[in-house]
């Protein structure tokens, strides 16, 4: 995410002073009620869906993620490189391609 956008979020969230709501817990509650109405989208059809309402609720997903990533003081290339790290030994291309496995099954 750029710095524009990061700073859009962060000024529409103190503008509203909603920081009081936004605990870890408050957030972690709002990005899966928010990742459940994105599910909400497929729910009858992988196929036929209103993209529009797709990148809506994708961005509520990602708004409560970023604003969760400020409150731990967490930097996303750090965290989302550190899994990534994990998942490469998890899940080894000579193992795992074309395999949907868990890893603990390949």
């Amino acid at each position: 995410m750029n710095k524009e956008t990061i700073d859009r979020i962060r000024k529409f969230t103190s503008d509203r002073d909603w920081e009081q709501f936004h605990s870890p817990e408050n957030l972690a509650k709002s990005i899966s009620i928010e990742a459940a109405e994105l599910l909400e989208c497929f729910q009858w059809s992988g196929t036929e869906y209103d993209l529009e309402h797709v990148k809506e609720e994708l961005a509520d997903v990602l708004v409560y993620c970023r604003n969760m990533l400020d409150v731990l003081g967490l930097d996303e290339d750090e965290i989302v490189n550190s899994k990534m790290k994990k998942n490469e030994k998890k899940y080894p291309v000579e193992k795992a391609k074309g395999n949907s496995q868990k890893y603990d099954e390949l």
